[in-house]
């Protein structure tokens, strides 16, 4: 770099004493004793070999830049991102011997887990033993210590480390499935979901108690644009939807992509519901909950990614908050099942879905989410396009609600005149 500027700067100051050049006779100048600086020097190489423009037009297109040509052309400008179907290699930050404190460091941490994998080796070696003598509590204790071993032999590993932050994490593995609960738990995705939970009065407005397990994820269709002219067909983005936000109606059309991070390598089941808790119910004057979806035994494990459903079971309706009503809360469940046998679950009809009672249903299936499993919400309002939902889905006529009339005491008196 410090050559090329260099170069330049004496180009520069070449082209400026030849232009001072030209005020003065063409005997007072010796351009052969002094020789050209290398920029200057190279232009004059590459302007005798390139053949003279024949017009006027050869001479502007020679001037026009030219497009970049060869295999820099196709590189792309964005990195593309890091998943499984696109993995990539850990790579020290920092050369070798550029730090020295950070080569120590990095020894030291193989060290340690080169001495713990020992220890690690040694206690399934016990393990096996006390297996085959039968000493019960010698087993529980060696399990529980091979248990942490597994995760404190890797953990402090810088690539196992950056793989767990980028997506890449074997779920087969403990220290993998321990790092990333432990991100799940304490980087605040399970706070917020917790308070929005709380804050939005579902617990305990919908169900007692809720200690969920692992990481549900729901990706929705990104907001149309506001402009109704730039509404087309095109196909929108789905992305992730943070608990407790507002979404429109026409993003909810269809069911959520659904994304689970579990911790448990066994295959459980688990039951899903999406329950609107704020459909309105005038003969009681309260509100009343409706039923969106239901799917019960749902296998899940920590290779589970991505949620698919095999069948259709409750089919989904999509969010219609009716006219005249507040915010609408809608909540997702994935509820363990207790015991490894599936359940058997009636279909619901369209009359069984209003006034679904979560707490009596729980009780008949022998569903407890305080006990695990993953939740998730968000909030929904009345526009314009929950009508086309009642057409089109529903096919029932919109119920318009609005605040009570006030009683008018004086509506008689109104009636009589006053100064006769």
């Amino acid at each position: 770099m410090f050559a090329i500027r260099q170069a330049r700067r004496s180009g520069i100051s070449a082209l400026r004493a030849r232009g001072n050049a030209t005020l003065q006779t063409p005997e007072t100048v010796d351009h052969s004793s002094t020789p050209a600086p290398p920029l200057v020097q190279a232009v004059e190489a590459e302007s005798s070999t390139k053949p003279a423009a024949s017009n006027a037009n050869e001479a502007l297109e020679d001037d026009e830049p030219k497009k970049r040509k060869g295999p820099y052309k196709f590189w792309p400008t964005t990195r593309p991102s890091i998943s499984l179907e696109r993995p990539r290699e850990y790579n020290r930050p920092i050369g070798v011997g550029v730090l020295p404190a950070y080569d120590e460091a990095l020894a030291y941490i193989k060290r340690d887990s080169s001495r713990l994998s020992a220890e690690l080796t040694h206690c399934k070696t016990q393990l096996e033993a006390a297996e085959k003598e039968g000493n019960a509590s010698e087993v529980e204790r060696l399990k529980e210590k091979v248990k942490i071993l597994e995760v404190q032999s890797e953990i402090n590993l810088p690539s196992v480390r950056w793989k767990a932050r980028n997506g890449l994490a074997d779920m087969s593995k403990p220290v993998y499935r321990h790092l990333l609960e432990q991100r799940w738990r304490e980087e605040g995705d399970l706070d917020l979901l917790m308070e929005r939970i709380h804050q939005m009065n579902v617990v305990p407005d919908m169900l007692p108690s809720l200690h969920p397990s692992f990481d549900l994820r729901l990706n929705f269709p990104e907001p149309p644009p506001e402009d109704i002219r730039l509404r087309t067909r095109v196909k929108r983005k789905y992305e992730k939807v943070e608990p407790g936000v507002y979404l429109l109606p026409e993003q909810t059309r269809k069911p959520p992509m659904m994304y689970a991070t579990v911790f448990h390598t066994d295959t459980r089941l688990y039951t899903l519901l999406m329950v609107d808790l704020d459909v309105p119910d005038p003969e009681n004057e309260t509100f009343q909950s409706y039923l969106h979806w239901m799917h019960p035994n749902i296998p899940l494990s920590s290779s589970t990614t991505a949620i698919t459903l095999q069948g259709t079971h409750t089919k989904y309706i999509p969010p219609h908050p009716q006219k005249g009503t507040p915010y609408h809360r809608y909540v997702m469940l994935l509820v363990p099942q207790t015991g490894e046998q599936p359940i058997e679950v009636p279909h619901f009809s369209e009359s069984d879905r209003l006034g679904f009672d979560y707490r009596d249903f729980a009780a008949t299936y022998g569903l407890d989410a305080s006990q695990g499993g993953g939740a998730h919400m968000w909030r929904e309002v009345w526009d314009e396009t929950v009508t086309k939902i009642y057409q089109d889905v529903l096919k029932t006529e919109e119920p318009v609600f609005g605040r009570m009339p006030k009683v008018d005491y004086y509506k008689e008196m109104k009636k009589v005149k006053k100064y006769i």
